[in-house]
């Protein structure tokens, strides 16, 4: 069973079993909206002092592998994925491991280290008083102002991989993201889970 893959139909299911593009937006915006009040409480706390960003990048970092890796670990999908009904499955069909867990957030987690380490960098070159006397764009702004090539790298890095991701999600037939083939997985929709363990002869205990 470990080198079967789900099927790309099943009989009796007159639709794709697989979540499409638009499924997963969604779940995407739920959880951007679900992280927005502690996403402006980091912003809150940054604007405060230059020095907040060194207290506030280590618990950013423990939140995200809580929300992303964790909870898909333990229940096969973020919140948002969870609410509109699609869950994380192995190619197998069986459920996420740790491995495949912290595999589809690999590229994401180095991005999102590789950003606080530039804005931690660029904190170091920054006028202390003059830094904390401007408003919270302001500072961003200043901040890429100190550090432009590096800026813009992780800016070019991070719009191909979104670009790459959703082309590629497009065009197969899983609906599989650069991700999903990374960590050999698929999202299905939640509500076909009995039939495809079943095809796949996965006990549902």
């Amino acid at each position: 069973m470990a080198d079967e893959k789900i099927p790309l139909t099943i009989d009796g299911i007159y639709e794709s079993i697989y979540a499409g593009f638009w499924k997963r937006f969604s779940s995407l915006f739920l959880d951007i909206l679900i992280l927005l009040p502690y996403t402006f409480f980091v912003i809150y706390l940054n604007e405060l002092s230059n020095n907040a960003y060194y207290f506030t990048f280590v618990p950013g970092i423990i939140i995200h592998f809580w929300y992303s890796i964790y909870l898909v670990k333990k229940y096969g999908g973020t919140p948002g994925k969870l609410f509109v009904g699609i869950k994380i499955l192995k190619l197998n069909g069986t459920d996420v491991t740790w491995r495949e867990a912290i595999l589809r957030q690999s590229i994401e987690y180095i991005l999102t280290i590789f950003l606080s380490v530039i804005t931690i960098y660029a904190l170091t070159l920054a006028d202390g008083e003059y830094y904390e006397s401007l408003r919270w764009r302001q500072k961003t702004q200043h901040l890429h102002s100190l550090t432009p090539l590096l800026f813009k790298t992780y800016t070019w890095a991070s719009n191909i991989w979104i670009y790459s991701e959703i082309f590629v999600l497009l065009f197969n037939k899983r609906r599989r993201a650069i991700h999903d083939f990374i960590a050999d997985t698929v999202i299905v929709k939640a509500k076909y889970m009995k039939q495809i363990k079943a095809i796949m002869n996965i006990d549902l205990t």
